[in-house]
């Protein structure tokens, strides 16, 4: 398909912060819509932009009498617009899937008190890797054994999403500490990231865990060749315009933009059902509370996007429309040709909770 212009997606971005300091009318953050249609508000991490819009239209063709009005943020600020703002919301969708039961489960909805979700789906997976241009520094030296020490040279501009707001962000954190083991270097981490922000990052293991540390305050140094933005993919009109020469991205959203591609190994990729074992020897943890019921620990897993129907929903019966056509032949189809496949079977976390709709669709998986 062809690649959406990169500064349609910045200035979408710009357009939803813009939206979320409206009040009153605007409280859902949407335009109006017509006394014949039922609005539905979807909220999703900003890797859906493209396939979310093609399904989007697609719904729409086959539900005309609903219009989806859909924002999309780095996956912990899609949680905090129902946990924090209390927006009313129809459907969420998150790149990472245990923010949900993390932030949701434990946190109640001021006007019912109760949690503002009890169950989840569980619908896809992604691979964490490296985008860059054919004329980016170094693109024809960079490969798969070597990517590490060309990034850490400072001539080199690094994209990275914020890890406070984006599971791309603490998922690159994930990659970097994951690597002194798979390469035998031990200082990976910090030739990467030593010196580069104005309170630093840290890195300590203890039996068999290795915990990165990340300060309340995430800022880069005046002459940082590490590029920080809030989400990830305000990285890629970066990467486009050749103020960044590689940035951290999933696979699917590179594939999408037409970018190059540098995939990481199995063990690192954060996508491989098989080198889930692997994955959970390292953590990214919050240091600071930012919430107030809880304190982030983000545990290495294998990459899952996840989505529900939060508590305050005012649109019931089409939010399980929505999450049914996605999770359905044809948004299997739509999110298969934007280079997201689905996973088959779908698992459904909180069976007994999930809408009986939506059942059908899913299979009961264990509580993680």
């Amino acid at each position: 398909m062809k690649p959406i212009p990169s500064i349609l997606l910045v200035a979408l971005f710009c357009l939803v912060i813009l939206i979320n300091g409206c009040t009153a009318s605007l409280s859902t953050g949407m335009p109006a819509v017509s006394s014949s249609q039922t609005p539905l508000v979807v909220f999703a991490a900003g890797s859906l932009i493209i396939p979310f819009g093609d399904l989007e239209k697609a719904f729409e063709s086959e539900y005309p009498h609903i219009d989806v009005q859909a924002q999309y943020h780095g996956s912990i600020q899609v949680i905090r617009q129902v946990t924090d703002l209390h927006i009313p919301i129809d459907v969420v969708a998150t790149a990472d899937a245990s923010l949900i039961p993390m932030l949701m489960y434990t946190t109640n909805d001021p006007d019912t008190g109760l949690p503002n979700a009890d169950w989840y789906i569980r619908f896809a997976s992604n691979r964490l890797a490296l985008a860059y241009r054919p004329e980016s520094k170094y693109a024809s030296e960079i490969n798969i054994d070597n990517w590490y020490e060309i990034l850490s040279r400072p001539d080199v501009r690094v994209g990275l999403a914020d890890p406070r707001f984006d599971a791309v962000g603490y998922r690159a954190l994930m990659v970097y500490a994951l690597s002194r083991d798979y390469y035998h270097q031990p200082t990976i981490f910090t030739d990467m990231f030593k010196g580069q922000f104005s309170f630093p990052l840290g890195i300590f293991s203890e039996d068999g865990l290795t915990t990165v540390t990340v300060p309340e305050i995430v800022e880069t140094k005046p002459g940082a060749h590490i590029i920080l933005r809030g989400a990830s993919m305000e990285l890629i009109a970066l990467l486009e315009s050749g103020d960044l020469d590689y940035a951290f991205e999933y696979e699917s959203v590179i594939r999408q933009h037409g970018l190059n591609l540098l995939g990481l190994p199995d063990a690192l990729n954060l996508g491989e059902e098989g080198d889930q074992q692997i994955y959970s020897t390292v953590q990214v943890n919050e240091d600071f509370q930012r919430f107030a019921s809880v304190k982030p620990v983000f545990r290495g897993d294998r990459i899952g996007y996840g989505i529900t129907i939060p508590e305050n929903a005012p649109h019931l019966a089409e939010a399980a429309l929505f999450v049914a056509f996605l999770l359905g032949s044809q948004g299997r189809a739509i999110m298969e040709a934007d280079y997201h496949p689905l996973f088959d079977p779908a698992l459904c976390y909180g069976y007994a909770s999930t809408p009986p709709a939506l059942q059908s669709l899913c299979v009961p998986a264990e509580a993680p």
